[in-house]
């Protein structure tokens, strides 16, 4: 019987999940900056950014950054109480012990 390397499975399987993540991150801010480029940069006969502009993006970027970070302390909240909901559940059938 072949020997497994668990701690070398562990840290391939660490390193994909960093990688995926980092992915994540990446389509995260390439949208983000799509988005608040499409919505604020209107002006292309000048090399500088507006003051207009720049006051726009930084408006965008901030009102999408407390969103996603709204978002996911609500996932967060409803997670638990799924997770609260689940353990009572399981108490009522017997199945957990109290």
């Amino acid at each position: 019987m072949p020997d497994i390397n668990v701690d070398a499975i562990s840290e391939q399987i660490q390193a994909e999940v960093q990688v995926k993540q980092f992915r994540d991150f990446l389509t995260q801010y390439n949208k983000l900056s799509e988005d608040c480029f499409k919505h604020c940069i209107w002006d292309f006969t000048s090399r500088t950014i507006k003051n207009q502009e720049n006051a726009c993006v930084t408006n965008c970027v901030e009102k999408y950054t407390k969103v996603t970070q709204r978002v996911m302390e609500r996932f967060q909240e409803l997670q638990m109480i799924t997770n609260e909901n689940a353990v009572e559940a399981s108490k009522k059938l017997g199945k957990m012990p109290l």
